[in-house]
């Protein structure tokens, strides 16, 4: 069984980055109704009804997004999506967000964190990264918010391809159901640690 998803005493950071990624790329996942989902997947973009006014989030961690849909099961969740992106503008949405509450230690003052976050185009959020059966792991799972300037460039840049995965989700859904993770995290995709320099999360370590 992958230790990744194994039910050990936890050996990760707190925050840190883990994701599918290749040498210019990584993939996120994301859940949407099938009338935006499998047009997306089709055509490789995201079609007009998708909303660029409003904040999207996007994450690394397939088992995450998981607990999020519920393998794919909840209302206008029912089609996963695997996105991988540029690694290019990974980085640019990290270096221009901002964390949504105030951390004492991060921020001057309750002012200046407000005003850093009207002007952020990006959000991140640190999250319980989550087993198969979803028990709340210790270490955080990275999520990212984007909107206007980020979102735009997210839609229109930083796409390099767009998977329905929904199948994947629902067969290791089946075998989870019927008690065989072992086979069920031979299927997961492989989630590595993310190589970024230390600057890049200091701002955003919660």
């Amino acid at each position: 069984m992958n230790d990744q998803y194994d039910e050990r005493p936890d050996p990760e950071p707190r925050f840190r980055v883990r994701a599918r990624h290749t040498d210019t790329t990584l993939t996120v996942y994301q859940a949407y109704r099938p009338e935006i989902g499998r047009v997306a997947a089709r055509t490789g973009r995201f079609p007009a009804t998708w909303k660029r006014d409003r904040m999207t989030w996007i994450n690394p961690s397939f088992l995450w997004m998981m607990y999020r849909c519920g393998w794919g099961t909840k209302e206008n969740q029912e089609t996963v999506l695997a996105v991988e992106i540029t690694r290019e503008g990974f980085l640019w949405a990290l270096r221009h967000a901002c964390l949504p509450h105030y951390v004492p230690e991060l921020h001057p003052d309750r002012a200046a964190w407000q005003r850093q976050l009207r002007r952020a185009p990006a959000r991140v959020q640190w999250d319980p990264e989550r087993y198969l059966r979803f028990t709340a792991l210790p270490h955080r799972s990275l999520q990212l918010g984007l909107a206007g300037e980020a979102a735009a460039r997210y839609a229109d840049e930083w796409i390099v391809g767009i998977e329905d995965v929904t199948p994947l989700a629902t067969e290791i859904h089946g075998l989870v159901r019927a008690g065989k993770p072992d086979r069920a995290a031979r299927l997961l995709p492989v989630e590595r640690p993310y190589p970024l320099d230390d600057e890049v999360l200091a701002h955003l370590r919660a």
